[in-house]
């Protein structure tokens, strides 16, 4: 759908700067004749030719700027589809129920069909949207088993009633939105997420709180069981996408090739690919051997940068660790 909109935006900015050119066009036609002496018989009808084509431009204008209200009224809906894929609301940290999941992505999605009925988009995207609506079943179905299945692990650790609600309700969360800030681009998002984290640690970090009253060893061994819980909800499968994506955009590289890679391939289908008996097309052409390509690429092409030496990491503390007083 987004796409869908910034074609329709350029098509509109198109229409547009041909109307303006028109326009503009018939302005100076209008000008020019004045510039030169004519001989007697009524001008052409500039008054009327200049109203039509700054007719024309206002009405590209004004739906440039309806399609681009769509396409800003759009973002929104799209950035929030994303931004709820959480077990956690990323604003404010609290746990988001598969009922309240449900029916955030179902508002959205009505949002989203309306706009694409405004949009008059094709009825292949309309079926796309269909498509994407119906998989928020699987979504919420996948927020419900994380939470079953963090409540399970939390419950078998035969805890104490506040210290068991309090890995579900802060140290979980906090963990989870440790691992949203790596996934951030901007760094306003990651410092935002990294105090909501921090504000959700900070009662158990102090010295009055009940799970300071176990023993370092107890500690450590409860937040790595809320790390494995936090670790739970996988948005996507680097692997499985990472293959989905190489088979989507396999063909992508075979058309419109460009005149370089053109080249590339000739240069490939003539010195390196061999037949049966050992010989390329460019041996059998001119009747003798040449050089292997790959030598010959490494001989013309500069040597690659070393890489920059990977900093490391600073050693996280433990998390459960009490504040000085």
């Amino acid at each position: 759908m987004s796409l869908a909109l910034v074609r329709a935006q350029r098509q509109a900015q198109t229409e547009e700067d041909k109307a303006k050119a028109r326009w503009q066009a018939a302005c100076a036609a209008e000008q020019d004749y004045y510039r030169h002496p004519h001989g007697p018989g009524r001008p052409p009808a500039f008054a009327a030719r200049i109203d039509r084509a700054l007719h024309d431009y206002v009405q590209c204008s004004l739906a440039r700027e309806r399609v681009e209200a769509r396409r800003t009224e759009a973002k929104m809906p799209l950035a929030e589809v994303s931004a709820l894929d959480h077990p956690y609301d990323l604003e404010y940290g609290q746990a988001q129920t598969p009922e309240g999941l449900a029916q955030r992505l179902g508002t959205l999605f009505e949002r989203l069909e309306t706009l694409a009925e405004k949009a008059d988009l094709s009825e292949r995207l309309c079926a796309h949207l269909a498509k994407a609506k119906r998989l928020t079943g699987g979504l919420v179905a996948t927020l419900a088993l994380f939470f079953m299945t963090a409540t399970a692990r939390v419950q078998a650790l035969d805890l104490a009633p506040a210290i068991e609600q309090a890995m579900l309700d802060d140290l979980i969360p906090a963990l989870y939105l440790e691992r949203a800030v790596e996934r951030r681009t901007r760094a306003e998002q990651r410092h935002r997420l990294k105090r909501l984290s921090a504000q959700r640690l900070a009662p158990l970090q102090q010295p009055e709180h009940p799970i300071q009253a176990l023993d370092r060893e107890t500690r450590c061994h409860l937040e790595q069981v809320a790390q494995e819980c936090a670790d739970l909800f996988q948005r996507s499968s680097s692997c499985v996408e990472g293959r989905n994506g190489f088979l989507s955009l396999y063909q992508h590289g075979h058309h419109r090739l460009s005149p370089r890679k053109q080249a590339v391939l000739t240069a490939i289908h003539n010195f390196a690919i061999k037949r049966p008996d050992g010989t390329t097309a460019a041996e059998r052409f001119f009747a003798k051997a040449h050089p292997p390509l790959f030598e010959q690429v490494l001989e013309r092409m500069p040597w690659p940068a070393r890489l920059a030496k990977r900093r490391p990491r600073p050693a996280k503390s433990p998390h459960l660790l009490a504040v000085a007083a």
